[in-house]
């Protein structure tokens, strides 16, 4: 009798997201009775705004948002969303430059997969989402990790990304504020990127999610408002899941030069067609209505980013660079390593992350998540309460 075939050879490489693994286990755990901590997740803990949620309520009741519509977006959304473009990004778009996606997650892999052939090299900044270098590989690209350290406030140089480059090289992540280290170029500093891969003819792939999550008078700017000639080889990834508290509707977004949206188009047709209407008409009034509740999520999440840094940085043996955007603190914990606590000596941020999980009840993900180990990534995304235990459980755990 023949063997069945095998599996998928690309999609058996694809490693399961980190971040989402370690917040089901300590989801299972706390399902179990056990009083976890979680800073896994990176999902704002607010409820959405009751203006959005009103109108997808309205949505439902128009029958005409039960059917098929264009694979690319509602023409509200669209528009919406090449009005947030301009505002934010400073960049003036057509609606049909946009795709609307089923969260950004979505937008990212088409992204890759509109620019990326195969063998085409990707650099990748790091520390990184976990889930670019996936999405890349399944584009069948290779991406290239280009590391900036602690040091550095986790933000590459163009020396550094000038070293990594190659004749493969067509493609270069950037993400400001990042997800996991909540850095945030400065204006010159992306400039700098930006003529640089405008000279050298790189599709620049920027995750702008977290654009409207900054602090200390910080503000985000766009690559392609810094270098406004770039936007003819630039993909803007975005969505109003971290801003609106909407990680659940599943509403992001890609924006790009024409022929590029042209492909990624055709693409969702056979994906996945459009996003569920209601969602798409509860994100249009997210971003066409009052900004009041956006601006106060933002104001507290400053407060938790200032109490957990402080609190953190109490703690011997670990480095916390200062976040000014998204919420996330990105600690250099190399000063944990390699002692012992509790009976456990951890060698790596991995087994560090087991152990305060098993000896504290605290879920932190592990810098190999993103990059090299020796760092922890937490989201500070989460109650007040529940943020300063989770890390007295930590000041004690390594007194």
């Amino acid at each position: 009798m023949t063997s069945r075939a095998p599996l998928s050879r690309k999609l058996s490489a694809i490693a399961e997201s980190a971040t989402l693994k370690v917040d089901a286990k300590a989801k299972a755990l706390q399902a179990a009775g056990r009083p976890v901590i979680s800073y896994a997740a990176g999902e704002p803990d607010f409820a959405t705004p009751s203006f959005i949620v009103d109108a997808a309520a309205k949505a439902l009741q128009d029958p005409k948002n039960y059917r098929y519509t264009p694979a690319a977006g509602l023409p509200v959304l669209r528009e919406a969303i090449a009005a947030k473009t301009l505002r934010d990004s400073g960049l003036e778009v057509a609606p049909s430059q946009v795709i609307v996606t089923n969260g950004g997650k979505q937008s990212v892999y088409q992204a890759f997969q509109t620019v990326v052939n195969s063998g085409d090299e990707v650099l990748l900044p790091a520390p990184y989402w976990t889930t670019y270098p996936e999405a890349i590989a399944l584009a069948d690209g290779t991406p290239v990790e280009v590391f900036a350290g602690a040091d550095q406030d986790y933000k590459v140089t163009v020396a550094q990304l000038e070293a990594a480059r190659t004749d493969k090289t067509t493609g270069l992540v950037f993400v400001s504020p990042s997800n996991p280290t909540g850095s945030v170029y400065t204006p010159e500093e992306t400039a700098e990127i930006g003529r640089w891969a405008l000279e050298h003819g790189i599709w620049v792939i920027t995750d702008e999610i977290y654009q409207n999550l900054t602090y200390d008078g910080v503000k985000a700017v766009s690559i392609v408002e810094a270098v406004p000639e770039l936007a003819g080889q630039t993909i803007l990834v975005n969505g109003v899941a971290k801003t609106y508290a909407m990680t659940g509707w599943r509403v992001g977004w890609m924006v790009g030069p024409a022929d590029a949206m042209k492909l990624a188009g055709n693409l969702q047709s056979h994906l996945s067609s459009n996003v569920n209407n209601v969602a798409q008409l509860a994100a249009a009034a997210a971003l066409n209505g009052p900004q009041d509740e956006a601006e106060q999520f933002r104001l507290a999440f400053d407060r938790r980013r200032q109490l957990i840094v402080s609190e953190l940085s109490k703690i011997d043996g670990v480095e916390v660079p200062n976040p000014l955007g998204a919420f996330y603190v990105y600690p250099d914990v190399q000063g944990l390593l390699n002692r012992t606590w509790g009976g456990v000596t951890p060698t790596t941020s991995l087994e560090l992350a087991d152990l305060i999980l098993e000896q504290a009840e605290v879920a932190v993900v592990p810098g190999e998540a993103f990059g090299p180990s020796g760092y922890l990534r937490l989201s500070y995304a989460l109650g007040d309460d529940q943020l300063l235990e989770g890390i007295q459980r930590l000041q004690r755990l390594f007194a």
